[in-house]
């Protein structure tokens, strides 16, 4: 597990600019003529990607390596650390040097790929292979990449969330084994917090929606929302997964001592992506993370052993424990590309071929994205990040789906959680419906 911010998540830090961005993206129509070029012969394409890091670097290099071997006639030429608004821009403008691949972390956006045209839909690429995205990909990975019946984007590795515990402090707690229901979790919460004057010497959990990723679609996920209804329109007043996530969310953060007090514990916090971060330290006990935090807390090399569990879910969904919140890295092929047959070859190769998921996967210590992958004897892991690989592959997991506007609609929705956790919303029921009608306004002047 590499010590740097993983790319995966960076991803959460530019969501709103990068959906921003592409909202005023001109169309840039799909390209009729572009898939006429012949991938036998010798060409060089361009690959655009989002990883920074040596590791990720090299891993991305070993990554084409391994195709330009399986392809000796197709040659890529790789340029990083672009953000989705650089992609945006060069998929715009076009020309020899923009990208004929893209890949980017951010699964809010390809509703707005998708719908511009910015990006070709690959489900003619994947009948001319004999692919069924269905049966190479989880389910929620095929979810968040395809918009209205346009498959436009492809996974590429993913994220999945679940529960780091402090397993030394559940012992001293009298704890037998994780929590699995919401109840079971509150009252660990509530267990493992430890007074220290007008702060805390331990918190069983901290739930403020600052709190590194307790964000609103994380905690949502283990109550199945339905985001849209039928005709588009926002369901968050009407399906009550939405009141029953932010009831819960608000009740943690009122039995484990009150939004200020929870608010002055955090300020004096280390940083997410430090060796300082709570959970390492022993701050606290229970953590809602992704599976990079497994390896970067054991780098940290805290005086704890360390457990790794799914989140709960309702009690009257026990059994669905196991289930979570699933995003992930995509890639596509850029609809101005003239060399489409080619840049196809080489996104099959990196997103559907088994030996370099799980090469990819290993070198990047993220979540394979195929199914084949998920059960490789190939794959090289601590036995903790098994949870994940359960998480990935579970039927149950959910995510958040595509929007035309990108991840505007979670941010409306997330500003709702930070005003209803403070108390300057005390009408959940009616905060819910003026969000529902926000969303709705934005999604259509979007369109």
């Amino acid at each position: 597990m590499p010590e740097v911010i993983p790319s995966a998540v960076r991803k959460t830090a530019f969501v709103v600019t990068a959906s921003l961005a592409l909202l005023t993206t001109a169309c840039t129509g799909q390209s009729g003529s572009g898939a006429s070029d012949d991938p036998t012969k010798d060409t060089t394409i361009n690959f655009w990607h989002a990883w920074s890091a040596p590791n990720e670097v090299q891993a991305v290099k070993t990554l084409v390596s391994g195709f330009e071997k399986a392809h000796p006639n197709i040659h890529v030429n790789v340029v990083g650390n672009m953000t989705d608004d650089k992609i945006n821009q060069a998929l715009r403008s076009g020309g020899d040097k923009a990208p004929d691949v893209i890949s980017s972390f951010t699964t809010n956006n390809v509703g707005k790929f998708c719908s511009s045209g910015a990006l070709v839909d690959l489900n003619p690429f994947f009948k001319k292979s004999g692919i069924d995205p269905t049966a190479t990909f989880p389910r929620t990975m095929n979810e968040y990449t395809r918009f209205e019946g346009n498959r436009c984007t492809v996974p590429l590795l993913g994220d999945a969330y679940g529960l780091y515990y402090n397993k030394t402090e559940f012992k001293k707690a009298g704890i037998s084994r994780p929590p699995r229901t919401w109840s079971e979790f509150e009252a660990d919460a509530r267990k493992l917090t430890i007074p220290g004057g007008d702060s805390y010497k331990q918190l069983g959990f901290m739930p403020d929606y600052h709190g590194w990723e307790t964000t609103t679609e994380h905690y949502f996920a283990q109550f199945s929302p339905t985001y849209f209804a039928k005709d588009g329109t926002s369901n968050l007043a009407k399906d009550p997964a939405f009141e029953q996530g932010f009831s819960l969310q608000k009740r943690l953060v009122d039995e484990l001592g009150g939004f200020q007090k929870l608010e002055k514990f955090r300020s004096t916090l280390g940083d997410e992506w430090g060796p300082r971060h709570p959970f390492h330290t022993g701050q606290v006990a229970m953590q809602l993370d992704g599976e990079w935090r497994l390896g970067m807390a054991l780098a940290a090399k805290p005086n704890f052993d360390i457990g790794v569990a799914p989140l709960p879910v309702p009690d009257d969904r026990a059994a669905q424990y196991g289930k979570g919140y699933i995003t992930g890295t995509i890639a596509g092929i850029s609809a101005s590309s003239h060399k489409q047959n080619a840049a196809w070859e080489f996104v099959k190769y990196i997103t559907t071929d088994t030996d370099a998921v799980v090469g990819f996967s290993n070198d990047l210590h993220n979540v394979p994205s195929t199914l084949a992958a998920l059960k490789s004897p190939k794959l090289k892991y601590d036995p903790r990040f098994k949870t994940f690989l359960d998480i990935a592959a579970d039927p149950n997991s959910t995510t958040t789906p595509a929007s035309v506007n990108g991840g505007v609609y979670l941010a409306t929705i997330q500003q709702l959680g930070y005003d209803y956790e403070s108390g300057k919303v005390t009408d959940l029921k009616a905060g819910l419906k003026k969000t529902a009608a926000q969303i709705d306004t934005d999604i259509a002047q979007a369109k």
